[in-house]
């Protein structure tokens, strides 16, 4: 990998990055890249950390700021320097929504191997990592790209599996990620799923099991670290004005799906 790059990475605290060729990666949403002609060159993918701690009543990953929003200034940051050692080259950065399968690239680069529960989960931060890439005009060569490797799986230990509320990963039921996030009115059934494990957005079941996630190790990305909370309250989401509730994970299904089930979760249950 070139040393240029590699001193990029390393300045921004990302530690496990590698290169790939546009041709090699798996298309999902080719028409993002059509917009850029110049970003079929090579995909610099690489892993963000987001562990900060536990949480009380919601899933992990939204304790901090919207994760979109870390990705995109890390990526800004990244580009603003890859720009300083590649004056005559192009960038631009995805995360979340790209013209590529984010989870392949970053598995046939050996970032991680894939679990049973579909997550990839790096030797390091475990499970609790988002995926970026920087896609750029630079030929493969430039940059040493990493020829795809095969696709290594976890142990197939069980844990996540046993630990799924609904069945999902014994192929069955859904997400409760997914039904946290529903719009409308929830079963009975599902406020039970949610009150079990004392959610109001989110899972994290499967991830809390794995073996690879036992002691978690906090990111070095400070930018997760700032306006961090670790319960879901009315008083809290209510409290938000329009702007600050932006900021969030959970803003994108709007303040009455989180209060709503706020409300469900903590009601008490009526006598028989």
């Amino acid at each position: 990998m070139s040393a240029k790059i590699k001193r990029v990475f390393v300045r921004s605290k990302i530690e496990y990055f590698a290169p790939i060729a546009y041709s090699d990666c798996r298309k999902t949403r080719p028409y993002l890249a059509d917009r850029l002609p110049f970003a079929t060159g090579s995909v610099l993918v690489f892993l963000l950390p987001y562990y900060v701690g536990e949480t009380e009543n919601f899933s992990r990953y939204a304790a901090s700021l919207d994760y979109h929003h870390v990705i995109k200034a890390v990526s800004d940051s990244i580009i603003c320097d890859l720009k300083k050692e590649y004056p005559n080259e192009s960038f631009a950065a995805f995360g979340d929504h790209s013209p590529i399968d984010e989870r392949h690239a970053a598995l046939v680069t050996g970032l991680g191997v894939l679990g049973d529960n579909g997550l990839l989960i790096n030797e390091k931060y475990g499970s609790y990592v988002f995926i970026g890439e920087i896609f750029t005009s630079l030929a493969p060569r430039e940059v040493g790209a990493i020829s795809p490797l095969p696709i290594a799986r976890c142990e197939g230990c069980g844990a996540c599996a046993a630990a799924c509320l609904t069945g999902r990963l014994s192929g069955g039921g859904e997400c409760l990620s997914e039904i946290t996030q529903r719009k409308g009115e929830l079963s009975p059934s599902d406020i039970e799923l949610m009150r079990k494990i004392n959610t109001v957005w989110g899972c994290d079941e499967c991830q809390i099991a794995c073996p690879h996630n036992k002691n978690p190790i906090v990111t070095p990305i400070e930018l997760f670290w700032g306006n961090r909370i670790t319960v879901l309250t009315e008083s809290l989401i209510n409290g938000m004005s329009d702007g600050e509730f932006a900021l969030r994970a959970f803003s994108w299904r709007g303040k009455e799906t989180v209060l709503r089930n706020i409300r469900a979760v903590n009601k008490k249950k009526d006598p028989v």
